[in-house]
């Protein structure tokens, strides 16, 4: 299967927002999600990218792969794994781009198989100028 795409909610300098009910996780290693390239020079913005990750009945492991080496030279400290507890949320983030950007500019996030109907949800913070 490929990957779910997981689309930005931007947070808003000196503003809200409505809280987003988030992208259903896709589980299964190599059938996770993207963050897309959706920053300055068409790639995500690790910096500046929180993920929330709530589990349903049943949690599991959520890993953030390590990058491509170019651009990510310190992709080699490895992937970030975070156990997500049945019925919990966990805030992941942000990312260091030296570790975890791919070379197409996105993340990679991977979900355990048997992680059971959970959200994941992507939120850029803005630069305030």
């Amino acid at each position: 299967m490929a990957r779910t795409a997981v689309a930005y909610s931007n947070l808003l300098p000196n503003a809200d927002i409505a809280d987003p009910a988030g992208t259903a996780t896709n589980a299964g290693v190599g059938n996770g999600h993207v963050i897309p390239a959706a920053g300055p020079n068409g790639r995500a913005v690790p910096e500046l990218t929180l993920l929330r990750v709530t589990a349903g009945s049943t949690g599991g492991n959520v890993t953030v792969l390590a990058g491509d080496n170019p651009p990510a030279i310190a992709a080699g400290m490895g992937n970030l794994v975070v156990a997500v507890a049945n019925n919990a949320t966990r805030w992941i983030g942000p990312f260091e781009s030296g570790r975890f950007l791919q070379n197409d500019g996105t993340l990679l996030v991977d979900i355990a198989t048997g992680f059971v109907a959970g959200t994941i949800t992507a939120f850029r913070v803005p630069r305030n100028t």
